[in-house]
């Protein structure tokens, strides 16, 4: 299963990993890299993947290409609200702008993250 990792983690903790993965990469280590998506904050990860934005991402799961309007079918919303998401999921990063329309190339999402009370 092609699952797409969404984690919050700092600006520093970010870039630290990919040194890592890029000093392994060039010695010929760790091929097994799963995708990784991360946010800064809770509020970051949030104005991307409000709830109708996660609805779209996750009717699209596994689907392949699909136009705009098979996305509005698929989640019963106007197709002029959907284009608008799927522009923002695009800008975004977490779907793909194909020849034939959108796409969201995994089968699932796996949320990973902690979160703590305030000091």
């Amino acid at each position: 299963m092609n699952t797409l990792t969404i984690r919050l983690q700092s600006y520093e903790n970010m870039i630290a990993e990919v040194e890592r993965n890029s000093a392994s990469a060039a010695k010929g280590e760790g091929g097994d890299a799963q995708p990784t998506f991360s946010f800064e904050s809770w509020e970051a990860m949030h104005r991307t993947l409000a709830p109708k934005r996660t609805e779209i991402v996750m009717a699209m799961a596994g689907r392949g290409s699909l136009t705009v309007r098979e996305v509005a079918k698929l989640v019963n919303r106007d197709i002029k609200n959907v284009h608008g998401d799927l522009d923002m999921l695009v800008k975004s990063g977490v779907v793909d702008k194909t020849e034939d329309g959108f796409a969201f190339p995994y089968d699932r999402i796996h949320f990973e993250f902690d979160m703590e009370a305030a000091a």
